[in-house]
Order: C-alpha cells, then sequence, then structure tokens
C-alpha cells in the first residue's frame, strides 16, 4: 500500500471511529431505523452534491441506471444492513466495545476475498491479521472489566445478541468488499459511493417512517445525525471506495483494525471515557498487526535475517 493511501487509511478510521460515538449518542432518542435512514439519506445527498459539483452528474446517473442491482446489493450489504445491526448493539453495549468487534472485518474480508476471489494470502499478512485480531481480543478483555455508568444493568442474553449482531455486521462488510471488486470495478469511486447510498436510503426509508418517535429529538441527536450523514458517510465511503479500486478489498477493510483506536481516542476527549494501560498496549498490538496486514512491512527483518542466513547454511 503506498503512503497516500496509508493516510487515507487513517483519515478513514478517525472518521469511522467518531461513528460509533455518533450513534451512541443519537440511537437512543431516534431509534435505530431512522438514525440510519438519516444517516445514509444526508450521505446520499452529500455525494449527489459532489457529482453535481464535478460536473458528473449525468454519466454518474446513467452508470447507476446500468449497475442498479449491484449498487443495491452493495447498498444493503455495506450500508442499510451493517448500519442497523451496530445501531441495535449499541442499544446494549458501548461504542468503544462496538468499534472492537467491527475491526473483526478483515477477517471476515480476507476468508471472502480468498475463498471467492482467490486473493492471495501471504504468511506475512497471514500473521498481520492474527495479530491484528489478537489486539482486538486484548481490547476485548480489557473493556470486559469496566462498568460503563450510562449503560443500565442488561442480560447475559442482551449482551450476547448485540454481540452478534455487531459480529454479523462485519461479516456483511467483508461481503460487501469482495462483492464490490466483482460486480463494480471499474465504476468511478464516487459513484459508487452516491449509488449506494441512495439504495441504502430507499431500502431503510419506509422502516423509518414506520418507526419514527413519537417524542422530541434533542439537539444533540441532530447533531450526531448531521455528523454520521456528512463526515462519517459522506466523506468516509468516497475514501472506502477508493481505496477498495487502488488497494484491493482484503487491504481497505483492514481500516476496521484502527477504528477501535480512534474510537477509544474521541470518546477519552470528547465523553472523558476511561484509557488504561491496557488499552494503549493493545492499540499498539493492532498497529503492527495493521502494518503487516495491509503489506506496509514487507518482513520482519529479524526473521527475514534468520531465513537467509539458514538458506546459506544449507547450501554450503
Amino acid at each position: 500500500m503506498k503512503p497516500v493511501n496509508l493516510a487515507q487509511l487513517f483519515v478513514l478510521a478517525a472518521l469511522w471511529g467518531g461513528s460509533f460515538l455518533f450513534i451512541r449518542v443519537g440511537v437512543t432518542d431516534l431509534g435505530v431505523a431512522p438514525l440510519m435512514a438519516l444517516r445514509v439519506g444526508i450521505g446520499a445527498l452529500f455525494l449527489l452534491l459532489m457529482l453535481a459539483l464535478r460536473g458528473r452528474a449525468k454519466q454518474a446517473f446513467s452508470t447507476m441506471r446500468e449497475r442498479a442491482w449491484p449498487l443495491l446489493v452493495v447498498g444493503v450489504l455495506n450500508s442499510a444492513a451493517p448500519f442497523c445491526l451496530f445501531a441495535y448493539a449499541e442499544l446494549t453495549l458501548s461504542a468503544g466495545v462496538t468499534s472492537v468487534i467491527n475491526a473483526t472485518t478483515p477477517l471476515f474480508g480476507a476468508i471472502v476475498a480468498y475463498a471467492w476471489l482467490g486473493d492471495r494470502l501471504t504468511r506475512m499478512r497471514v500473521a498481520g491479521l492474527a495479530i491484528g485480531f489478537a489486539g482486538v481480543l486484548a481490547l476485548v478483555w480489557d473493556q470486559m472489566f469496566v462498568h460503563d455508568a450510562s449503560i443500565a444493568p442488561i442480560s447475559p442474553m442482551s449482551t450476547t445478541l448485540a454481540a452478534l449482531a455487531a459480529l454479523a455486521a462485519s461479516a456483511s462488510y467483508g461481503v460487501a468488499a469482495s462483492y464490490t471488486k466483482k460486480h463494480l470495478m471499474g465504476v468511478d469511486s464516487l459513484t459508487v459511493a452516491a449509488g449506494t447510498m441512495s439504495a441504502a436510503t430507499l431500502v431503510l426509508l419506509p422502516f423509518a417512517l414506520a418507526f419514527w418517535p413519537a417524542g422530541a429529538v434533542s439537539l444533540h441527536a441532530w447533531s450526531a445525525v448531521l455528523g454520521l450523514g456528512v463526515a462519517c458517510t459522506g466523506i468516509a465511503y468516497m475514501m472506502f471506495f477508493h481505496l477498495i479500486s487502488v488497494a484491493g478489498p482484503a487491504r481497505a477493510i483492514t481500516v476496521t483494525f484502527l477504528i477501535p483506536i480512534f474510537g477509544i481516542l474521541w470518546g477519552a476527549l470528547f465523553l472523558a471515557e476511561r484509557v488504561s494501560a491496557g488499552m494503549a498496549a493493545a492499540c499498539a498490538i493492532v498497529l503492527v498487526g495493521t502494518a503487516l496486514a495491509t503489506g506496509v512491512v514487507k518482513r520482519v527483518p529479524l526473521i527475514g535475517a534468520r531465513r537467509t542466513q539458514c538458506a546459506k547454511e544449507s547450501k554450503a
């Protein structure tokens, strides 16, 4: 992965790390379907505006008509379904824990890309995925013993269902990445983003109207909606589909290894959430795993040197 793409990966992680905080703020007032419909609707409007400003709206709409079905599938798999699943999970789980579960996406993505697209997994990339997942487990372990006073006592069954919903969302992202590569490669990334967000809006709109909250919605919730729609959806998805096109799906979705780091950071800065030494250590492990899984680090120097020496000795 090129340095510029790696920088985009970090920016994208920062945006999506913040999305879990925005969801936590907005879902209590608005509910799952209304919040997510507003998110994808605002995101779609933002992306369509970007197309218009760049003078590419006519061409984009023509492409959307031709690729309507693939755009609808990706809109459901990559937006409508996982967004709602994560919002449901955050009715029970904290933003930090949910963002950590989201980091299992590259595992699903790598497996799907290998089985479906035949993407090659080198030993070092597999090691990176394993190390990154170990960092995620360390984060989960650290947070399991933290009492969050903002969350009401919940039953083990509710916790299990919430965790399964978050895992299902991660799996959906993994399938969507490979589906995008197989059926939407060559399509402009901004067109893909706008088309999938528009499709997700159409899918979620009936549910949003059916479950619209009867009570007043707070200003904080509306602010969260705006942040989710513009920054965490419109801008973020432009970057995400661009990364898929230039770096491939398996590498692009390793962004989810970095999301918990930013989720915890934003929580500490803006919500005064606890950050422990265990969290910091786990985040460092995640960073190492991401570097290996994305190909930024091609090999571990000491291991490579040892293998070279062993090869020379065997020849001798």
